[in-house]
């Protein structure tokens, strides 16, 4: 069985990923989980953001770490989360705000075959809180 991602990137994602790098370097994607914006995607520099020791790192989408709150994990993890792009300047809160575009966070469901193989991997397996 190929190797099941958590996180993926549309094209549009990965392209617009490149032209962020291309203007702030490093930064990383945060899944806020308000009780309003519970599938917004922040994007923050590095090292503008604390992650904390309840954040858990999803997935690496080109270069660039995935966090979400371990507890929100626990609330999504039957889903792969897809990022793509949307015409929509987001909040004034991440780095692409302004741009006319920002990030969007999509999911489909995982089938049962992917939630047995991804339940031999359990949560001990997610990489908690990058340096």
């Amino acid at each position: 069985m190929k190797e099941i991602k958590k996180v993926v990137a549309t094209k549009a994602a990965t392209d617009f990923i490149a032209e962020l790098k291309r203007l702030y370097g490093d930064f990383i994607f945060y899944q806020s989980c308000g009780c309003c914006d519970g599938s917004v995607i922040y994007v923050y520099e590095k090292n503008d953001f604390k992650i904390g020791e309840n954040d858990v790192c999803l997935e690496n989408i080109d270069g660039i770490d995935f966090y979400m709150h371990k507890q929100h994990y626990e609330y999504q993890k039957h889903t792969q989360l897809i990022i793509d792009v949307k015409h929509h300047n987001g909040s004034e809160f991440s780095l692409e705000y302004g741009m006319g575009k920002s990030f969007e966070l999509k999911g489909r469901v995982f089938n049962q075959e992917e939630l047995n193989e991804l339940e031999k991997l359990s949560n001990k397996d997610l990489d908690l809180t990058k340096p």
